[in-house]
């Protein structure tokens, strides 16, 4: 790991110099004075005073050389389409999304909130926002008119773009009877409303307002709209983090860091280079889906594959099948959706050519080892785990194959990441951690290009929120559990707001969730912390079966239960034994994968599981009811 650390070192003991070298990536139409601005912690300005524009830097400047090549390919098994873009049609579209836009009257600084399923249409008026110095705010079609209705309010948008549905599972979601209710619960109402009509459900316009994007876009599509060069520091969108309680935190994020940061990424992390073909399996909704199924691969002049279905339908090959068809390189998804693969046909696994795959990337969820392991051996390809947040637009943790090829471990994300002074912090004490010691995985400021710069409006929660977890020190809290090893490598343990104390124990859920995994017969389970008058807290675990049907013997249940539980004391020790393991067909998740843990714990604990609009099947939420 001699070269992978040397370049972590030197992006941390001399960060201007490594920053203003990879800064050269982009297109400056203005240079920049000054590469660092940290007079005002923990607020950080990269790149001060220079010019440039997202938009310009993913279309326009790769149209000389690549203009008849694959840009964007659209993929929806929803609708059974397939479109392929090519630098000079995504230009097109832009451009008339841009032209629209203006019309409507958005200019620099406005925002535009786009509710928008996984269509072409949601990558091009993100791009037009960035074209025009705008604010896009994307927010996730599978949201309530609730929760759309707090982003309107917060981001007050000039104008809203969205649809008649969204498509899941070949039913079509109906988007604009929830898009009205949330504009009528807003105490902010756009001006202007730009549907695209997709054919999949009726939807009513309001007269004065709602218009309908295709006479729009007939109008304007040999338009070319100016690109507006906006100094690095200005903000180029809001994304409101998943799972918030209260009022929404809105991430900001810049233009010039976050281009410099998502363009070298490409090829550091993620092993790209101009002309190949990535695939982010991501919603435009999450992070992943602005920065690496939007911005990150056209930036470096990478292809990008825009996936609208699941990965079962039409059957558990679709995944693999993209891959041949338009010849990806690497592969980025979920572990949940591995997880949900290893309950099919293996065969479904080398059904297709994926020779042209080098890689596959996993994020937005602890990968657990056998997952990670289980699909390197079926596909002969290397697994890497990867760690970020919403906050950091890149990742903080990852093996980095484009610096140097290290082996990896499953179960670990590997090392940090070049640009991340990543420490294992004691909650207690402030103290850095030493090996073995399990801590919270903290950022020592200033965070690097492309990170938050701050939350939309407000500062002051902004340093609330992310730097005053620690006495006496200003250091970014990213609110995981990890530890190093004697070798250098990471780990995960799970969210300090997710850890168990058993009797002034603390354990976090991941570590007893891989313990529950290994257990040939359990495909996934979730453990949760519940309130116990003696211990103060018990493990309560739910497993979900590789086939439930071996339930159906006589005494099989409790000879399960308590083989896993002996499984766990081996691996974790007495006091990690859950109370009870429960079986279940499924686990309550966000339609982002993400399991309801305080739902599931409000259920146990006898309460109202409170709002739940952001799950995907309501049906899991009431197996845990009959289970308990």
């Amino acid at each position: 790991m001699q070269k992978v650390r040397e370049f972590h070192r030197q992006s941390i003991q001399d960060r201007e110099a490594f920053w203003a070298h990879e800064a050269q990536r982009i297109h400056w139409e203005t240079p920049f004075t000054q590469v660092l601005d940290y007079s005002r912690p923990p607020f950080a300005r990269w790149f001060v005073g220079g010019k440039t524009n997202l938009c310009y830097n993913a279309v326009d400047r790769w149209l000389d050389t690549q203009g008849d090549q694959p840009a964007l390919i659209w993929v929806s098994t929803e609708v059974d389409q397939e479109i392929v873009y090519t630098r000079a049609d995504l230009s097109r579209e832009v451009n008339a999304a841009a032209a629209t836009l203006q019309e409507l009257g958005v200019v620099q600084g406005d925002r535009v909130l786009i509710y928008l399923p996984m269509i072409p249409q949601a990558a091009f008026f993100m791009l037009a926002c960035a074209r025009l110095g705008a604010i896009h705010s994307v927010v996730f079609g599978g949201f309530a008119a609730h929760n759309l209705a707090q982003r309107i309010d917060d981001a007050q948008p000039r104008v809203i773009v969205s649809t008649d549905a969204g498509s899941r599972g070949g039913r079509p979601i109906a988007y604009k009877p929830l898009l009205d209710q949330a504009i009528a619960q807003s105490s902010h109402a756009p001006e202007r409303v730009v549907l695209v009509n997709r054919g999949l459900a009726p939807m009513d316009l309001t007269a004065g307002r709602d218009l309908d994007y295709a006479p729009l876009r007939a109008r304007h599509l040999d338009a070319l709209v100016p690109v507006v060069w906006l100094e690095s520091n200005e903000p180029s969108y809001i994304l409101y983090t998943s799972g918030t309680t209260g009022n929404p935190k809105g991430v900001q994020r810049d233009v010039g860091g976050y281009a410099v940061a998502l363009c070298a990424s490409m090829e550091y992390i993620y092993g790209g280079k101009p002309g190949d073909v990535y695939f982010s399996s991501s919603d435009v909704g999450w992070v992943v889906g602005h920065s690496y199924v939007v911005y990150g691969p056209l930036l470096n002049g990478q292809a990008t594959v825009m996936y609208e279905g699941t990965p079962v339908r039409p059957d558990a090959a679709i995944l693999w099948r993209i891959i041949e068809t338009y010849r990806v390189n690497a592969l980025f998804s979920a572990p949940t959706a591995i997880r949900v693969l290893k309950k099919h046909d293996p065969a479904l696994l080398h059904r297709h050519d994926l020779s042209s795959l080098d890689r596959i990337y996993l994020a937005g969820e602890p990968l657990d080892e056998l997952t990670g392991q289980w699909l390197s051996e079926a596909l002969g390809k290397p697994v890497i785990d990867n760690y970020w947040q919403t906050e950091t637009g890149w990742p903080i943790l990852s093996a980095q194959p484009g610096v140097e090829e290290v082996p990896t471990r499953f179960g670990s994300p590997s090392f940090p990441v070049y640009g991340y002074d990543a420490r294992v912090i004691d909650e207690a004490t402030g103290q850095d951690c030493g090996p073995n010691q399990k801590g919270v995985v903290a950022i020592e400021p200033p965070l690097p290009p492309g990170a938050m710069s701050t939350i939309w409006g407000n500062d002051e929660r902004f340093v609330r929120t992310y730097f005053q977890s620690f006495p006496g020190r200003l250091c970014y809290s990213t609110s995981d559990w990890g530890l190093v090893d004697d070798d250098g490598y990471w780990y995960i343990l799970g969210r300090t707001d997710d850890v168990i104390n058993v009797a002034g124990h603390r354990l976090g859920t991941r570590e007893i969730e891989e313990s529950v995994n290994t257990h040939p017969a359990v495909a996934e389970s979730a453990v949760v912390g519940v309130a116990d008058q003696l211990k103060g807290q018990e493990a309560m675990a739910f497993a979900v079966l590789r086939n439930p049907a071996v339930l159906d013997e006589s005494g099989a249940r409790d000879r399960l239960e308590a083989e896993i539980k002996r499984v766990i004391e081996q691996r974790n020790g007495a006091v990690a034994r859950p109370a009870r393991i429960l079986f279940v067909n499924s686990l309550p998740k966000t339609r982002s994968g993400k399991v309801l843990r305080r739902a599931i714990v409000a259920l146990c604990e006898g309460r109202d599981p409170g709002d739940l609009t952001t799950i995907e099947d309501p049906g899991a939420l009431d197996q845990i009811r009959d289970a308990l």
